[in-house]
C-alpha cells in the first residue's frame, strides 16, 4: 500500500507513493504503513522526501467503511467511539509523523486531494499540483469534521477565514483557486489544447523531484533545525519562537554542516561549499 524508493543511491532523496484501489483510501492499514515508513525514513537522514498518489487521485479521503458496523441487523451503523478514536488515532500519528520527517516534503498532487488525502498533502512541508489538481474537506457533508489536521494545518496555512470557508461548505477548489489562496505553492500546466480537445494535465510528481533535488543539495543537520524552529516556534508567542531560534542557532555550529559552510565561505567565498 505504500512504496518507498530512493531516486539514486546515495541521493538521500525518497519517493513515497500511496497504492490502495482507484481513490487510494486511507484505511488504519495504509495509514499504518506510512507511520512506519515515515519512522523509518527519519532515522535514515533523508534529504528531501516526495509523497504522491495516482496519476489520477492523490488520496480521496479515509476509507468511511471502516466506520460502519457493516455488519447485523444494521450493516449501516455507526461505529463506537472507541473504533473512531482508535481510526482517529491512526490517522493523527501517521500524518504526524509525515510533518516531523527532518528534512523538506514535498506533496506531488495529481488529481483528487480530499478530506484526510487534503490532509496528508497539509503535513507535507510544499504542495506541487498539477493543473487538474482539486482540493477540498468535504467532511462537513457526512456530518462529521476533519480529523487528520484539516482544521488546524490548513487554518495555520491559509488564515482561519478561508479554512473555515473549505471545512463548512465542504467545496473543492481547483488547482488556481488553491494556489491563490496560499494552499499549493506550485501549479505543473499541461500541454496546450488543441481545438476540441482538453489537453494533457500537467505532472506534479516530476516538478516535485525537481524541488526535492534543489533542497537535497542542502545541507541535512540545519535544514533539520531550520525547519524544527519554523514549525515549532509557530505553537507558542514570538518571544517563544525567538527563544527556540536562538538555541537552534547555537545548536547548529556545533554540527559538521557549519564547519564545511564556514570553511568553505571563508576560504573560496559564498556559495561553493559541498554538503
Amino acid at each position: 500500500m505504500v512504496n518507498v524508493e530512493e531516486l539514486g543511491e546515495g541521493s538521500g532523496t525518497h519517493v513515497v507513493t500511496l497504492s490502495n484501489g482507484k481513490v487510494n483510501a486511507l484505511c488504519v492499514e495504509l495509514l499504518d504503513e506510512l507511520h512506519a515508513v515515515a519512522t523509518a525514513l527519519a532515522a535514515a537522514d533523508p534529504r528531501a522526501v516526495v509523497v504522491t498518489g495516482g496519476p489520477r487521485v492523490f488520496a480521496a479521503g479515509a476509507d468511511i467503511t471502516e466506520f460502519a458496523e457493516r455488519g447485523g441487523e444494521a450493516p449501516f451503523a455507526l461505529s463506537g467511539s472507541e473504533d473512531v478514536a482508535r481510526i482517529g488515532g491512526s490517522f493523527l500519528r501517521a500524518l504526524n509523523a509525515v510533518a516531523a520527517l527532518p528534512c523538506p516534503t514535498i506533496a506531488a498532487v495529481n488529481g483528487f486531494a480530499l478530506g484526510g488525502g487534503c490532509e496528508l498533502a497539509l503535513a507535507c512541508d510544499f504542495r506541487v499540483a498539477s493543473d487538474a489538481a482539486r482540493f477540498g474537506q468535504p467532511e462537513i457533508l457526512l456530518g462529521i469534521i476533519p480529523g487528520g489536521g484539516g482544521t488546524q494545518r490548513l487554518a495555520r496555512l491559509v488564515g482561519p477565514a478561508r479554512a473555515k470557508d473549505l471545512v463548512l461548505s465542504g467545496r473543492m477548489v481547483g488547482a488556481a483557486e488553491a494556489r491563490a489562496m496560499g494552499l499549493v505553492d506550485v501549479v505543473v500546466d499541461g500541454e496546450p489544447a488543441a481545438e476540441g480537445d482538453k489537453g494533457v494535465p500537467g505532472d506534479a510528481l516530476e516538478a516535485a523531484l525537481a524541488l526535492a533535488a534543489r533542497y537535497a543539495k542542502g545541507p541535512r543537520a540545519s535544514a533539520a533545525l531550520a525547519k524544527r524552529a519554523i514549525d515549532e516556534g509557530l505553537d507558542g508567542s514570538l518571544e517563544a519562537g525567538l527563544e527556540l531560534e536562538q538555541r537552534l542557532f547555537v545548536e547548529s555550529f556545533g554540527t559538521d554542516d557549519a564547519t564545511v559552510g564556514v570553511e568553505s565561505f571563508l576560504r573560496d567565498g559564498p556559495g561553493h561549499a559541498a554538503f
